[in-house]
């Protein structure tokens, strides 16, 4: 009977979930609306349903449930004030959904998540040091530490997109001015855009689209054809963003950073500019000891497979390599 873990992706519109193999390989996926209007114990209900579905049609062996979600505790079990869901203000996630079955079920942020994944999967396989950077809608961080995930005291350690990166700077939706999430996210990207544009009479096809309709791959499309705001656009993002990796690498002394997300599909386009100003920025204590490294977990699959490894990373480091 093949041994197999659930993960589950938890999104403001839809929540993904998928069947995961003891290799990382997503062996079938579904995805149901997220509907946190509904209550959380409709929802958890919903999921559970789902996840019987899914294992109902060959015997398989079902290890454990891993769940990655914004602002998810991954200490209490619980999503805590997320911002883009309806719940109730702490919802006790894995208390609801464990009560269907007999297996551990385990919870954390999005971004650890995909940390996780990384070590149990990815390219971060044999680090005891690493941090992951994932850029997307916002900005997140997964830390390891010894070989160990980064929780602190209270679950919510690593926040590194709401680090301070320009005093004074951008609002962000925490409330808070100047945080890395709004300059190195896809919306910050294009943030940066706009203010170029703005500044500068250089010519641009980026001056054709409004705010609402330009998006991160369209400047990247931009960029790789040459327009000069684009590769403006990239260069102020990398030097942002490697500035801020400089003084983390200053906290934990991390083997590598990956970095993860859609701003890292650009490439070179992102990464030659931030190798540039990481290692312009570092103390020299630091020099030549970091590599940032593209994520290697697969794109589509990467967030049900970084949250079943929450659960995989758990059962070795408790009873050794399950097979």
């Amino acid at each position: 009977m093949k041994n197999i873990t659930i993960g589950i992706d938890i999104g403001g519109t839809n929540t993904a979930l998928g069947i995961v193999d003891t290799q990382g390989n997503c062996l079938e996926k579904r995805s149901i609306r997220t509907n946190s209007s509904q209550g959380a114990e409709s929802y958890a209900e919903g999921i559970a349903s789902t996840i019987r579905e899914m294992t109902g049609k060959v015997a398989y062996n079902l290890k454990g449930i891993g769940i990655g979600a914004p602002n998810g505790n991954y200490l209490r079990g619980t999503i805590e004030h997320a911002p883009n869901l309806d719940f109730e203000d702490i919802v006790p996630l894995t208390d609801l959904i464990g009560k269907y079955f007999d297996v551990p079920v385990l919870l954390t942020n999005d971004a650890n998540a995909a940390a996780i994944g990384e070590y149990v999967y990815g390219g971060a396989r044999g680090m005891r040091d690493f941090i992951m950077i994932t850029l997307g809608t916002g900005v997140g961080g997964g830390v390891f530490v010894n070989g160990e995930m980064l929780y602190g005291h209270d679950g919510f350690a690593a926040e590194l997109g709401h680090t301070t990166a320009i005093p004074g700077g951008r609002q962000c939706n925490c409330g808070k001015l100047g945080c890395l999430e709004t300059y190195c996210s896809a919306n910050g990207l294009r943030r940066t855009v706009f203010e170029l544009l703005a500044s500068s009479n250089k010519p641009s096809l980026l001056r054709n689209f409004s705010f609402k309709d330009i998006t991160s791959k369209e400047v990247f499309y931009k960029a790789s054809e040459g327009d000069e705001i684009a590769l403006m656009a990239f260069d102020r993002t990398a030097e942002i963003l490697g500035k801020q990796m400089a003084d983390f690498m200053a906290f934990s002394s991390p083997e590598a950073f990956f970095i993860f997300g859609g701003l890292a599909k650009a490439g070179d386009l992102l990464f030659n500019p931030l190798e540039k100003y990481f290692n312009n920025n570092l103390l020299t204590v630091y020099k030549n000891k970091a590599a940032i490294r593209k994520s290697e977990l697969e794109e589509g699959n990467a967030a049900i497979v970084g949250a079943s490894a929450l659960v995989m990373n758990a059962l070795q480091s408790e009873w050794g390599v399950i097979k």
